[in-house]
């Protein structure tokens, strides 16, 4: 299956997916990673590593809906089948939906619903006092933020002494875990999406 990875920082959870797919633990491999800033660390790697990128930041075009199209047809030349957000960090508009209609994924860190919509959701999870905290991988829909059906969910406990780095160490530890695994779900066709729920099958 051929993946489009999109992403605006650092990429470690696009680094755990190519991991996965270096070990054979995912039938997958990267047709194209596509980044909104040019100088993100992510997108150096992803160079470093011989994987084919683009960079579509938005002062280059009129409207952000004209920098999801470019992205979205940019993404079908390289005959993406699943795009996947890993640590892209402006919100999608419908040209990006209508290219790739419940083919896009997520991870956010928290156990959605709780916490949705924030780049900060390990300190609004540690500032809330939650016990529990956690990662989520869903599938991305319009009409809401983080509001898409969800593939697999990992806990992590919020301990005594946690800091917000702490907290999110653990939670991103979980992260790298869950989302090559979702990818691996859907790839090997096993996810169905059913209303509000994704039922795990046994393979298409």
């Amino acid at each position: 299956m051929r993946l489009g990875i999109m992403i605006s920082g650092r990429g470690s959870n696009m680094q755990a997916v190519v991991r996965n797919i270096e070990m054979g633990r995912l039938p997958a491999e990267v047709a194209l990673v596509v980044c909104n800033h040019a100088g993100a660390p992510g997108l150096i790697w992803a160079r470093e590593k011989g994987l084919p990128t683009a960079v579509f930041e938005r002062g280059g075009y009129s409207s952000r809906g004209a920098q999801n199209a470019a992205m979205a047809a940019r993404m079908a030349d390289a005959g993406v089948e699943l795009a996947v957000m890993a640590g892209y960090d402006r919100l999608i508009t419908e040209e990006f939906f209508h290219a790739f209609p419940n083919r896009i994924m997520n991870i956010h860190p928290s156990l959605l619903p709780a916490f949705p919509g924030s780049l900060h959701a390990q300190a609004d999870a540690l500032q809330y006092g939650v016990k529990i905290a956690g990662c989520t991988v869903h599938f991305v829909t319009e009409g809401g933020v983080d509001a898409g059906p969800i593939i697999l969910q990992a806990a992590v406990p919020v301990l005594e002494d946690d800091t917000v780095d702490k907290l999110a160490a653990r939670i991103l530890e979980q992260e790298h875990r869950v989302y090559p695994e979702a990818i691996r779900l859907y790839a090997e066709g096993r996810l169905r999406i059913e209303g509000r729920r994704v039922r795990i099958g046994r393979g298409a």
